[in-house]
């Protein structure tokens, strides 16, 4: 990514918690100069504070970017500090989760590009996948240069209309813990079948790690690598007659628990 914009006029975080943290070490690593980095945040961790950014100081006057990402319920205390910054010349970029583009533009005015992502909790090791929509006055420009920054933590994808983020908080936001579970059960299996404990951790999150970035990076589909590995009447085929089964599989629990996610999603928005 280019930084020349971001170096010249500075990028405000209100807030920096893990994801920022993520983001912001992502940033470092590629080249922004921490000078450029503007931080608002009552408590700044150690790691923070080591990574010769501005915390809790004065801030530039027209930075390119304010990103926001401090809790939903600290936004009403948290906004008025950064209103200021409304009117079209700065981006306003959002990894808060639950707050709607709507309560951007009121805080911040008319004219004011607003973009709110959707990221995940890989983001933590690089990993994540991150969705964004802007409002009518988010530039294609504005839309590059926020996919540019999220980039750091993996991919970004464009959504079509805002009211697709709480399918994208269903699926991709919520789903980490949906896999971690998956390699909880795995590993419960294992145990039932005789495996000692720790032995069987290690072969439930390997296989499970391995099977994504196979998943991932392989010319097939899901369902070809599936195919692949099933081989008739053997071990794979008996285990997933188990899991595909239409009434009581893993399909059915999948959409019960992606669309629950879902609903609740809507819910908070109130």
């Amino acid at each position: 990514m280019d930084f020349s914009e971001i170096s010249r006029r500075g990028l405000v975080m209100l807030g920096c918690g893990k994801m920022g943290s993520a983001m912001l070490a992502g940033w470092l690593e590629r080249g922004l100069a921490p000078a450029a980095v503007h931080v608002i945040d009552p408590h700044p961790s150690d790691w923070l504070r080591a990574q010769n950014v501005t915390i809790n100081a004065r801030l530039p006057t027209d930075p390119a970017v304010l990103m926001i990402a401090v809790k939903p319920q600290m936004m009403a205390a948290a906004l008025p500090q950064v209103a200021g910054f409304g009117g079209g010349a700065t981006l306003i970029l959002s990894i808060a989760a639950g707050t709607p583009i709507a309560a951007y533009e009121a805080a911040f005015g008319p004219g004011t590009p607003v973009i709110r992502s959707m990221p995940n909790t890989p983001a933590a090791v690089g990993k994540g996948i991150t969705a964004i929509i802007g409002n009518a006055g988010a530039r294609p420009a504005d839309l590059d240069m926020a996919e540019g920054l999220l980039s750091a933590i993996g991919q970004v994808v464009r959504l079509s209309d805002e009211g697709q983020i709480d399918a994208v908080t269903g699926v991709s936001g919520s789903g980490p813990a949906y896999i971690f579970y998956m390699i909880d059960a795995l590993a419960a299996a294992a145990e039932a079948e005789g495996l000692p404990k720790d032995l069987a951790m290690q072969l439930a999150k390997a296989t499970v790690a391995g099977a994504g970035i196979l998943a991932e990076e392989a010319a097939e589909t899901p369902e070809q690598l599936r195919i692949n590995v099933t081989s008739p009447k053997g071990t794979t085929e008996a285990g997933l007659k188990v899991l595909m089964d239409e009434a009581s599989g893993l399909m059915p629990l999948m959409r019960a628990t992606v669309a629950a996610a879902t609903h609740r999603s809507r819910e908070l928005k109130g």
